[in-house]
């Protein structure tokens, strides 16, 4: 395999690529939550946390996938992701109604552990192949993980509508087992790799937790989330109040997946040349003039705004890899990135309580407010040695 990906580093990305494109469950969530709600008898408060839950161990997964990868290699946490990955979705098949927690349990975490284990193993192993276009290799891998909520929409409506949600859950499980499982097996760092010599000042996990570039990361990456992710379980229904009817709120999820995919791959890209810092900043200042802009938008330009959120949104989580091995050096950039995307965790853990506690404006102000803090954590983070971010 060596020999192979010596010649042909690009079969890395091609890995990759499949199977971020097969496993993109929240961009998705707006579109299958009433089908959830349905089918599995449980409200649709509880259908909406099922996918905050996934989020939540996606976070932890990213930890836990980024330690085995560090210890084992890219293709065995690959082959681990793709095991629980597709396990969540087999599992959905036999859920009994009525039992939101079972669900959360076999369906949510699993799934979501496996997402978390398949995306630093992919996103670290390209990064070591492609050392001196970080920003490439991200974006590439990315663009794929952006798609896949159209990928997953259009799929899962043509499988829900034929054979139902719990059929439809199946047969994706099957195809993630498949394309993940085959993905991954190719899937091995470079032989003899070793940081560059910037890296020597690579940290490992405990000491980064210990130093304030960490902290103003982490909760750069959770402040970001809200004004996504507070609405994308719910952008069916509320583009559907705001006179966009049920077909256009499905085309705001599958339309926010290209927007995602577009962020995902031009914003890495950009930050190799604009800097990181600079890139999170302008996103994060958009996403805070964006959320105030939502909460007044109507008919189309519901579509037009949560693309725009959502474009920002991908695009600094696509740049967050790249800035992590930036501050933190490359030895350690599974585990570093793992913790990193706990930010995501603490936010899937907020989201429902803001959600229930707000509405209307005040929702949108919130988000707002949410991103402005981002901006502001980024705007006082520096990297160690002086260099620009």
């Amino acid at each position: 395999m060596q020999k192979f990906l010596r010649r042909c580093p690009w079969a890395v990305l091609a890995a990759g690529a499949p199977a971020q494109l097969v496993t993109g469950v929240p961009p998705a969530a707006g579109a299958i939550r009433q089908s959830v709600a349905s089918c599995y008898e449980i409200r649709a408060e509880a259908a909406a946390a099922a996918f905050s839950v996934f989020i939540l161990f996606f976070g932890v997964g990213c930890v836990l996938g980024g330690l085995l990868q560090d210890k084992k290699g890219p293709r065995a946490a690959g082959l681990a992701g793709a095991a629980l990955t597709s396990g969540g979705f087999l599992a959905a098949r036999f859920v009994p109604a009525g039992a939101p927690w079972l669900f959360y349990a076999c369906f949510s975490a699993p799934a979501g552990l496996g997402c978390a284990f398949l995306y630093p193993a992919v996103m670290s192993c390209a990064q070591k192949w492609y050392a001196g276009r970080k920003g490439l290799a991200t974006g590439v891998i990315g663009v794929a993980a952006g798609a896949s909520g159209a990928a997953l929409t259009l799929g899962g409506r043509f499988l829900i509508d034929r054979w139902g949600i719990r059929a439809a859950f199946f047969a994706i499980g099957c195809v993630q087992l498949a394309v993940c499982g085959l993905a991954a097996a190719i899937l091995e760092d470079p032989d003899g790799f070793a940081p560059p010599a910037e890296d020597g000042r690579s940290l490992a996990p405990r000491a980064m937790l210990r130093t304030g570039q960490y902290r103003l990361l982490a909760a750069s990456v959770c402040l970001a989330a809200p004004p996504v992710l507070l609405f994308s379980p719910v952008i069916v229904e509320l583009a559907r109040d705001r006179g966009l009817g049920q077909v256009g709120g499905l085309w705001c999820v599958v339309a926010g997946s290209a927007a995602s995919a577009a962020g995902r791959l031009s914003m890495p890209w950009l930050s190799d040349r604009a800097g990181r810092k600079a890139v999170d900043l302008g996103l994060f200042a958009a996403e805070c003039a964006l959320s105030a802009a939502f909460a007044f938008a109507r008919e189309w330009w519901v579509l037009a705004v949560y693309c725009a959120l959502t474009f920002c949104y991908a695009g600094q989580a696509a740049v967050l890899p790249a800035a992590v091995t930036d501050l933190f050096g490359q030895r350690h950039a599974g585990v570093n990135y793992g913790f990193a995307a706990l930010g995501m965790s603490a936010a899937a853990l907020a989201l429902p309580v803001v959600s229930r506690a707000l509405s209307g404006w005040a929702l949108h102000a919130a988000a707002a407010a949410s991103a402005a803090l981002a901006f502001a954590c980024m705007a006082f983070l520096k990297r160690a040695d002086g260099k620009r971010l």
